[in-house]
């Protein structure tokens, strides 16, 4: 159906409905008080400034309430988490608070009525809303209130301290790792001087004689399967884990000859036994395809590709950097150790890396 209806009214330039009936305005104190407006904006303040105090507990909480064995309590409950949670919680709950009282008490509240439009506004409904807008922002006070907008914008500049203080949980520090026995952290494994090389699971060590030309062994440092007297393991839980899942290398045999070592490692192989990272260096995955004939050794998550005959050089994908070589000989018993540790970090790069 097609044509126009004469009949349809025009569009209304007026307001198309009379006024239903809504209630007079009513001022608040704050609108006509002076005195009552301070009061408000000391209210709201002081709430900012709650939250603020909230925020710099939350980081003495951190530091000064012991974890772990021989942690503090509260009514039998761990001390660190609920002074943790009790301050982190007051920081936001006071925040929140202060903004509604801020909208409540001194933001304008008049009412506004806005009528039907075309779904595409013209050119003076547009500068109409920025105007609004623009208003809208002036009777914030955000301007006129100096105490309001500094106390917020303290209360939500020290609500970052404890997301920074938090990253620390991420990991341990360089200094931490500097000390560590177990290699956890960016720059170090567990590997040492000397350490067996023992395969993964068993904890066997490996003799060089015992590995043939095309093998490739998954292997680990043997210090994560050793014992006290007692038989009791000396390396244990989170500590463990991050000593396997950092020291995890694989062993390859090849032809010495087609072994292209880097520069400055011509003493790092055992006739042609080579020892590389597990670790890919892309986003960490661990890898073992190898491609038997080419000595290719493929990340099965997003197949970045090294060259284990060539200092474990990335031919393809995404991996940015080659993969970590150890350094390897044979001790008296003729079995395979680590010269060192890795000469550069294991896994993913970092921002941190100079390499």
């Amino acid at each position: 159906m097609s044509g126009h209806d004469d009949n349809l009214p025009a569009l209304a330039t007026e307001e198309p409905i009379q006024n239903p009936g809504l209630p007079e305005h009513t001022w608040r104190p704050t609108d006509v008080d002076p005195k009552a407006e301070k009061r408000a904006e000391r209210q709201v303040a002081a709430l900012f400034g709650l939250s603020a105090v909230c925020a710099v507990l939350f980081v003495v909480a951190y530091f000064a309430l012991q974890i772990g064995d021989n942690h503090d309590t509260v009514l039998g409950l761990g001390a660190s988490n609920v002074a943790l949670g009790s301050a982190l919680g007051g920081a936001l709950l006071f925040i929140g608070v202060g903004i509604i009282q801020w909208a409540r008490k001194l933001m304008a509240d008049h009412e506004m009525v806005e009528m039907r439009h075309p779904a595409a506004s013209s050119d003076e409904d547009r500068e109409a809303t920025v105007a609004a807008l623009q208003a809208g922002l002036e009777e914030a006070g955000i301007a006129r209130r100096p105490l309001v907008r500094n106390s917020l914008l303290g209360a939500i500049g020290i609500l970052g301290a404890p997301a920074v203080v938090l990253l620390r949980d991420l990991g341990p520090t360089n200094a931490q790792v500097a000390d560590a026995e177990t290699g956890a952290g960016l720059e170090h494994t567990i590997w040492k001087k000397d350490m067996r090389i023992v395969r993964d699971v068993v904890g066997t060590p490996i003799r060089a004689s015992d590995v043939e030309i095309g093998d490739l062994i998954n292997a680990e440092p043997a210090a994560i399967f050793e014992t006290d007297d007692d038989g009791e393991p000396l390396i244990e839980g989170v500590e463990l884990q991050v000593a396997k899942s950092k020291g995890a290398v694989v062993l390859i045999r090849m032809d010495p000859s087609d072994n292209t070592p880097g520069p400055g490692r011509d003493n790092w192989s055992v006739d042609g036994i080579l020892c590389y990272s597990k670790i890919c260096t892309h986003v960490g995955c661990p890898i073992s395809l190898n491609e038997r004939k080419t000595h290719h050794l493929l990340c099965p998550c997003h197949q970045s590709t090294f060259d284990l005959a060539d200092a474990g050089r990335v031919i393809f994908g995404p991996a940015a950097r080659a993969l970590p070589q150890l350094p390897i000989a044979v001790d008296s018993e003729g079995y395979l150790v680590a010269q060192s540790d890795f000469e550069e970090p294991v896994g993913p790069s970092y921002w941190e890396r100079d390499y």
